[in-house]
């Protein structure tokens, strides 16, 4: 693609005020670790919310949908889609949890709530499994995401690639160990205000083009099953290479709508929230402010923000016709190199920028805290002075960069983005529930999280490598063998250590099966308060897929299902306002 003087200006400008923005919150992020992995722990909800969102549209993701749009139509989302109810669920169960538990990490929840040897193990392999091997996966992806455009746009030969990223990923290291979170969080608003306007003009231009001709001419020149919002259950497939509705067998479609969502640990969608959603969450000011950045994220995750994309990978189908099964996700791409003109090319490029960015940053400044708060701090140097655990950070942050570039190489050269995917999703499940029920359930200890953390990899290698087997079968071996592994050591092991759990329960005071510690009061207004947060959940969760749905019915001019789905959310935001305020999730 060849940039303009003005698009070359754009980048320049943009890379500038984000190192300004690096700058201008250094000194309070030096102050103490609090300062720069929770920003002093009082980002306002819009602050938060809108940094979770940031932080999960990475430069892959436009490629993604367009890529799912273009196998499987409009339907194909339901791939990710699915996973709102778990998102919901963290919102109303566990946001509040997180802000009370006054941590710096996700992962120091674990001494707060196990006890013993087994607690200090777990939280030191975890800081090391979450802060540096999961880290580097999820960075290397986006890294390779990455190297895909540039080569789109610059032709860059791959032997030269590494070389881009590692100035791509020195950019974000210099403001985001700067300035902790707060610059991490304030650059995330704007980065996204930025990517996310650049794809709505881009899917406007592209859509309006006299190649579409307008929303009449998509629907006019795209076959019927691309535009079904929902997948046919069966268990047919087509032809190969033949594009179709997505199609899932039963097994799939009770995996993916029933399952997954609640089952797997995956990256900013784990079950009983944690990772750097936790983290923010932790960071916001109040819990009503924890619990509105959640519910905003929710929202634009899985409602507001798709919709360019869709639309883009619509046109893309009518535009791109020949492209290869593993090519069709540049389609995006390409719309962006020929439709754009001199400067909204630019701004395009920041918008992939700054999505990168944020992305990046984020996993940076989370991982850098599991490697300080619980190791550095925890186990190697806990006398050290809050200046020495800063300046530790920051040299984490460094350290995490390189190790993450030996991840993207490998990445690179030996797999592909859908196999680590895949890798991550199956491997974590059965852990999702034990990391639910710890809030809920007194019984559960450190072994049932320790067992159902290891139990998955095992299950999977059997069925994937011994039996051949594929997903759902292996995910459904995965879930069931792990689930058996955890309730029996739960049951051989000593339960947690009542004083721990005490403190534990007058702390977050949680709902749920806390017997030996709630009198009977408690015991009958937690079965109450269970009961109508279940209520809420419920409804956000139909009032989140009815804005979904509005806004495309709205988009492709369908007024009668816009005018049914409209209702459905009205119905919905009054049972969620209604039992929302007799539990008081929003505050008094």
């Amino acid at each position: 693609m060849e940039l303009a003087i003005v698009d070359y200006i754009i980048i320049g400008l943009f890379v500038i005020f984000t190192l300004w923005i690096g700058l201008r919150f250094s000194k309070q992020a030096g102050e103490s670790i609090s300062n720069f992995f929770l920003g002093g722990r009082n980002l306002p909800w819009w602050i938060a919310g809108t940094s979770m969102v940031a932080t999960t549209f990475a430069a892959d993701t436009p490629l993604a949908v367009t890529e799912l749009v273009a196998k499987n139509g409009i339907a194909g989302n339901w791939l990710w889609w699915n996973m709102l109810a778990g998102g919901m669920l963290t919102t109303f169960f566990f946001a509040k949890y997180w802000r009370r538990a006054n941590i710096l990490t996700d992962v120091e929840l674990i001494e707060i709530r196990y006890s013993g040897k087994a607690a200090s193990f777990l939280r030191g392999f975890r800081a090391v499994y979450l802060g540096i091997f999961m880290n580097a996966l999820v960075i290397g992806w986006v890294n390779v995401a990455l190297m895909s455009l540039l080569k789109v746009f610059f032709n860059i030969p791959d032997e030269y690639m590494l070389y881009y990223i590692f100035g791509a990923m020195t950019i974000v290291v210099i403001y985001s160990s700067i300035s902790g979170l707060l610059g991490v969080a304030f650059t995330d608003v704007v980065q996204f205000v930025i990517a996310i306007t650049g794809c709505i003009i881009l899917a406007v231009i592209v859509v309006n083009s006299d190649e579409i001709g307008g929303v009449d001419g998509l629907k006019q020149k795209l076959p019927a099953w691309s535009l079904s919002f929902f997948p046919k259950i069966g268990e047919g497939s087509t032809a190969s290479g033949v594009a179709s509705t997505l199609t899932l067998g039963f097994g799939s479609f009770l995996a993916f709508t029933t399952m997954q969502w609640w089952a797997s640990w995956y990256p900013g969608n784990e079950p009983g929230g944690g990772g750097y959603i936790a983290q923010r969450m932790m960071s916001a000011r109040s819990e009503k402010d924890a619990v509105y950045a959640t519910l905003f994220f929710q929202i634009a995750h899985y409602c507001l923000r798709p919709w360019p994309w869709i639309i883009v990978g619509l046109c893309a189908l009518v535009l791109y016709p020949n492209l290869g099964q593993q090519e069709k996700g540049l389609g995006f791409v390409m719309a962006m190199k020929d439709f754009l003109p001199p400067g909204l090319r630019g701004l395009l490029l920041v918008a992939f920028f700054s999505a990168y960015m944020s992305t990046i940053s984020t996993q940076l400044n989370w991982g850098s805290s599991y490697l300080i708060n619980d190791l550095y701090k925890r186990f190697i140097k806990p006398s050290a002075g809050e200046k020495e655990f800063v300046k530790a950070s920051r040299i984490g942050t460094v350290l995490l960069m390189f190790s993450s570039l030996f991840a993207t190489y490998l990445i690179y050269k030996y797999t592909n983005i859908s196999g680590v995917w895949q890798f991550i999703m199956e491997c974590g499940a059965g852990l999702g529930l034990v990391l639910i029920l710890r809030w809920y359930w007194w019984r559960i200890n450190a072994w049932s999280e320790i067992s159902a953390t290891i139990a998955p990899f095992a299950a999977y290698a059997v069925a994937r490598f011994i039996l051949k087997w594929e997903f759902p079968n292996t995910f459904f071996l995965t879930l069931g063998f792990t689930t058996v592994v955890w309730l029996v050591v739960t049951y051989i092991t000593r339960p947690t250590d009542p004083t721990k759990l005490r403190a534990f329960y007058d702390l977050i005071r949680p709902d749920g099966n806390w017997r030996p510690f709630q009198d009977t009061s408690d015991k009958e207004k937690s079965g109450t308060r269970l009961y109508k947060l279940l209520i809420c959940w419920f409804s956000a969760v139909i009032l989140a897929y009815a804005i979904l749905f509005f806004i495309g019915n709205v988009i492709f001019k369908e007024w009668t299902q816009a005018g049914i789905y409209l209702v459905v959310f009205l119905f919905f935001l009054f049972i969620l306002r209604k039992f929302s305020a007799q539990v008081k999730i929003f505050g008094d």
